[in-house]
């Protein structure tokens, strides 16, 4: 068995002792923190990630947050590779809150820039932060999965060697046995004994074996349960003596709750309370469709201040490009390269953009003696359990949050109002309570994707090439506000936010093109919108993947050259991007952009994975986009389950068509347009076009995934409806006519 150089045992965090069951976990944590997993009478807890029953059940500790993205399979299906393990008899569970668990690659993703690098782990380490997004699941867990599998599967073979009397490393594991020639040993039958081995100095990890499953199509998870209807989620929580609640928030700029007609929602049938916030109002009865009839009647007024507008958030980002923004990234000598020379520019959109996850925003909470716990989808549980803490005004340690699967997010489920709103309910009442917003009410107090704007500005060199580029980008301060809200504002995030400058990395997040450009900005200008944006799926990407892409395309037919040839011919430094586009070219049967062909091209380079999209499309007599087919070329690494990540891919790229013609919202009157799904044009199945997947072979350290496929796939459509039309369309959502 071929094995390389694995991890020292140092860096291992072991339980000895006899017991029924084993758990093994591998920490670059300080020692202090101890792994709490919930030990049942068949198994024996001896770390943070891995635990065998007696019956040879494997069970995986996940600390991510399951929303479809497939980690309940892929990361159990790392560390069950590195073991041996039987498929069958692989189960996963919740990690509970833990600092061990901590995420620092998810909070610089997710908030660059607003902690220097050196500060990032340890502020995770002891926030507790437990984060899910910015596509850093695997790219975080993969390694300490791995080496806790590995760890446990070297001293599974002492115990079994110490039986059979031969040396453990003539051992191996598989199928969810030790085996040794013919003879073979179950797991659940060592696991007492293994427990007390020590694992080796050099700890072996498995490389370039046969028969292993990472890198197999293995079955998921989390879908038995989904399917059949036995998984939980945040509603199906049901407790004793249970109630429910339904609430009303006021318009963007509400200053406080100015009267309800409490008496006629009284008469509402099932109606138990009324609880009022300065903020919002609740209805409580003994079910959900009381609880939302009553709401109505309670008819809510609130006291409202500004005018938010669609016309004042398009004129607050024309206004932000008044002010001399902050550099965010450079290289060369831009100033010479734009001296004297003819230049070309162009100015794109993108609108508001909802989550418009399929679940509201729900959240279950009782208290009980002074503690409060909570049952929710949450894709940070220690700072929706801080949040909680400090809208009660208790400690920490008196909340405990119940992470539970989530019904989809894109991001929605960072955010914790929902919490808070049960937790102070709960307490007033004194009784469980389950609180969920209504879809109308989950649509007007969505953390929108931000809007933004780009002046795009370019020099083309003699030979075709781009020698000077510019794009100055008005957004909100997206994730300097992200920051602020779920951190509460205080603190080393506060002081860091306090010291920094204006610009925010998160607002401009992939504008810098891949591209070899010898002089180049990106300036950020910000933008208050009087409107709260969050984190939505890929984040700044959404929209600046757009503007470069398009610009590209508009600068590839100025200089008069094909499209794919503009691109690749500035691809040197980028040879697995390169990769992409020539792969997707071929499979989609490019035809060179000409008009009237409807093909259009786009790549991006995120998150370590890299992805070019050709869609076709074209504007039927309705007026109406309509996307024919979207072929996709990927290289994400090393690939650990390819059906996750085909699936993956194709939701991105549904979701990023759906993001290109639909799924945003204008403001009126302080309350954004769009209420439920009906408003928001997405994609039925009838829209779907034909996808092809092609997914590239590679040996590097796994990409993010779950986010991938949305950044390219807007300007890939914009840049097929000019080769369709002639017209090219700048703003977001694609509206034929709409300029």
């Amino acid at each position: 068995m071929e094995r390389r150089k694995g991890i020292d045992r140092r860096t291992l965090l072991i339980g000895g002792g006899a017991g029924i069951g084993l758990v093994v976990a591998w920490a670059v944590w300080p020692r202090a923190y101890l792994p709490n997993l919930a030990v049942r009478d068949n198994e024996t807890a001896f770390g943070a990630w891995l635990k065998i029953a007696t019956n040879g059940q494997v069970t995986v500790a996940i600390p991510q947050c399951e929303y479809g993205q497939g980690v309940f399979t892929t990361l159990p299906q790392a560390l069950a590779d590195e073991l041996g393990a039987d498929w069958r008899m692989v189960g996963v569970e919740q990690a509970p809150l833990n600092p061990i668990y901590a995420n620092a690659l998810g909070l610089a993703e997710l908030f660059p820039g607003v902690l220097p690098e050196r500060l990032q782990r340890t502020w995770a380490v002891r926030n507790a932060l437990m984060l899910t997004g910015g596509s850093t699941s695997l790219r975080s867990f993969e390694a300490p999965l791995r080496s806790a599998g590995a760890a446990a599967r070297a001293m599974l073979c002492k115990a079994a060697a110490r039986r059979w009397g031969v040396d453990w490393q003539e051992c191996d594991t598989t199928g969810g046995h030790v085996v040794h020639g013919q003879q073979r040993l179950r797991f659940g039958e060592l696991a007492a004994e293994a427990a007390g081995e020590t694992v080796p100095d050099d700890l072996p990890l498995r490389d370039g074996e046969t028969g292993r499953l990472s890198g197999e199509p293995l079955p998921r998870l989390d879908a038995p349960g989904k399917v059949d209807g036995s998984a939980n989620f945040a509603g199906d929580i049901r407790l004793p003596n249970m109630v429910f609640a339904a609430l009303r928030q006021g318009p963007v700029g509400t200053v406080k709750l100015a009267a309800v007609d409490e008496a006629a929602a009284r008469q509402v049938p099932g109606t138990l309370h009324v609880v009022k916030n300065e903020m919002w109002v609740a209805a409580v009865a003994n079910n959900w469709w009381a609880a939302s009839q009553a709401l109505e009647a309670l008819n809510p007024r609130f006291e409202v201040a500004g005018r938010v507008e669609s016309e004042t958030i398009q004129a607050a980002l024309d206004a932000a490009f008044g002010g001399e923004g902050e550099r965010m990234a450079s290289a060369g000598d831009l100033a010479a390269a734009f001296a004297g020379a003819r230049v070309v520019t162009a100015e794109y959109r993108a609108g508001l953009a909802l989550h418009a996850a399929i679940e509201p925003m729900t959240a279950t909470a009782v208290w009980e003696d002074g503690r409060v716990r909570l049952w929710l989808p949450t894709q940070a549980p220690g700072l929706a359990r801080d949040a909680v803490a400090r809208v009660l005004g208790i400690g920490t340690g008196d909340v405990v949050v119940h992470p539970v699967l989530a019904g989809g997010s894109f991001g929605q489920n960072l955010e914790h109002q929902a919490a808070a709103q049960a937790a102070l309910i709960a307490r007033e009442l004194k009784k469980p309570v389950q609180l969920t917003w209504s879809r109308g009410e989950t649509s007007a107090h969505d953390r929108f994707r931000p809007p933004a704007a780009a002046r795009m500005t370019a020099r083309l060199g003699t030979n075709g090439s781009i020698s000077g580029w510019l794009a100055k980008i008005a957004a909100p301060s997206t994730g300097h506000e992200l920051a602020r809200r779920l951190t509460g504002g205080g603190g080393t995030i506060g002081a860091s936010l306090a010291a920094g400058g204006s610009g925010d990395a998160s607002a401009v997040a992939g504008a810098r093109p891949p591209y070899r450009i010898p002089a180049l900005a990106i300036d950020h200008h910000p933008a208050d919108i009087g409107v709260p944006t969050g984190y939505w799926r890929s984040g700044a990407h959404s929209y600046t993947a757009f503007f470069t892409e398009s610009f590209i395309d508009e600068l590839a037919h100025v200089a008069e050259v094909e499209a794919f040839s503009f691109r690749i011919a500035m691809l040197a430094a980028e040879p697995r991007l390169a990769r992409c586009l020539s792969t997707v070219t071929s499979l989609g049967g490019w035809q060179g952009g000409l008009p009237g062909s409807g093909q259009g091209l786009a790549c991006h380079a995120f998150r370590g994975s890299y992805i070019a999209v050709m869609a076709e499309a074209s504007v039927g007599g309705d007026q109406r986009v309509q996307v024919d087919r979207l072929v996709a070329a990927v290289d994400c690494g090393r690939v650990v389950n390819p059906s996750v990540v085909e699936q993956q891919i194709e939701g991105g790229l549904i979701f990023g068509m759906a993001a290109a013609l639909g799924a945003t919202t204008g403001f009126t009157g302080n309350r954004p347009d769009a209420r439920s799904f009906r408003d928001l044009e997405l994609p039925r199945l009838a829209d779907c076009p034909q996808i092809m997947v092609e997914l590239i072979a590679s040996d590097a350290d796994p990409g993010g995934v779950s986010e991938l496929a949305v950044p390219p796939v807007a300007p890939a459509i914009a840049n097929a409806l000019h080769a369709a039309t002639g017209v090219r369309l700048r703003q977001l959502p694609l509206i034929p006519g709409g300029e």
